[in-house]
């Protein structure tokens, strides 16, 4: 009887023992899967906002592309954000001013909008809108961010939708600030805006600056969606 206690006991130790380890275990995965998921730990540094980055190359169109379906839609809903006023300037002048801007603007929008899918939002393959109820996926999340830079005095026409592929080898929307600096890119995947060359994106293509019509930017094969968060 006295064996049957102590054996009793010490199952009842051994249980709350390997409880409290299968606990730890659980907490440490937890610890590891916030720090996995933090931004900051993979993604560039951004540049200090009070001091100007450095000029770099910007990227050229190398021809006449066509838009994807998805942003001819939003054009005959939205026709004031596809038309081009040439009285803008085609290039920003960076200033410290601007360079903060984008790169307020682009934090504040990653923070507050909730990236989903348009077949998870819309219940579309691909559809270009505002994400006014605060989903949106990555066109979207790019088009509050423009309409929130010209409210702020910025020239829409320095600031062109772009379509990208990404790490993934998935097509992708981020929106490409055209400076005397070169080109930086305004994403919903990093908060950093960083120039073109260093995000390790396929350019596609982007809004052209003299006409509606879109330009190519290299040869890789356009995908026909962006649907991506």
């Amino acid at each position: 009887m006295h064996q049957d206690i102590k054996r009793g006991t010490g199952s009842q130790q051994d249980h709350l023992v390997r409880h409290a380890l299968r606990r730890a275990g659980l907490i440490a995965f937890g610890l590891l899967c916030l720090v996995a998921a933090t931004p900051t730990a993979a993604e560039p540094q951004p540049i200090l906002t009070t001091s100007l980055p450095v000029i770099r190359e910007v990227l050229h169109a190398v021809g006449r592309a066509g838009p994807t379906a998805a942003w001819m839609a939003f054009c005959e809903q939205q026709p004031d954000e596809c038309a081009i006023d040439a009285s803008e300037p085609a290039e920003l002048k960076l200033s410290r001013d601007s360079w903060s801007t984008l790169s307020d603007v682009n934090e504040r929008v990653n923070r507050t909008i909730l990236a989903v899918t348009d077949q998870e939002h819309w219940g579309a393959v691909d559809r270009w809108d505002y994400p006014d109820d605060g989903l949106g996926d990555c066109e979207d999340i790019q088009l509050l961010k423009r309409r929130l830079l010209v409210q702020a005095g910025l020239p829409r026409r320095a600031l062109r939708m772009t379509v990208v592929v990404d790490e993934q080898g998935e097509g992708h929307a981020v929106l490409m600030a055209r400076t005397d600096h070169g080109d930086f890119i305004l994403d919903n995947k990093r908060n950093a805006v960083l120039a073109w060359q260093q995000t390790g994106y396929q350019y596609v293509k982007r809004e052209g600056d003299g006409s509606p019509a879109w330009v190519w930017l290299g040869n890789t094969v356009a995908p026909i969606v962006t649907a991506n968060r």
